[in-house]
């Protein structure tokens, strides 16, 4: 009964998306500074960034918010395309990754080769690395 009653409140409206990921996390950690080091100022700020997030989530106009929420990942996308593919290379052992000095394209190659001459994929130039 609890649940139809919120599904019907929230029938029509935004919902999450990334930014407001994003907004959480940065209300998150204002409030866990303001808290540590008792700074006034963030604790309401923080409160600002909790309301923004609360009026994204409840809001009804949901053009508006994707073209936000679009406009967020252009800035924030190419940071965490870095992030994962840095947890990749970090979690993968078995390959070495290198960039390609001619186009700049992300290379992969197997580990424990020796030295080992790579041949880019996108522009066909050759260069030798260690694996």
């Amino acid at each position: 009964m609890i649940r139809n009653a919120i599904q019907r409140f929230m029938y029509g409206r935004y919902g999450t998306d990334q930014l407001n990921l994003a907004l959480l996390v940065l209300y998150l950690v204002l409030y866990l500074v303001s808290a540590l080091f008792r700074l006034e100022i963030l604790y309401w700020l923080s409160l600002a960034v909790l309301f923004l997030l609360l009026f994204r989530t409840l809001s009804r106009n949901a053009a508006r918010r994707r073209a936000e929420n679009a406009k967020f990942l252009q800035v924030a996308g190419p940071v965490m395309r870095w992030w994962r593919f840095q947890r990749t290379v970090h979690r993968d052992k078995e390959h070495r990754y290198f960039k390609c000095p001619n186009c700049g394209q992300q290379l992969r190659v197997p580990r424990g080769k020796g030295k080992i001459t790579v041949t880019c994929r996108s522009c066909g130039a050759s260069f030798e690395e260690r694996s």
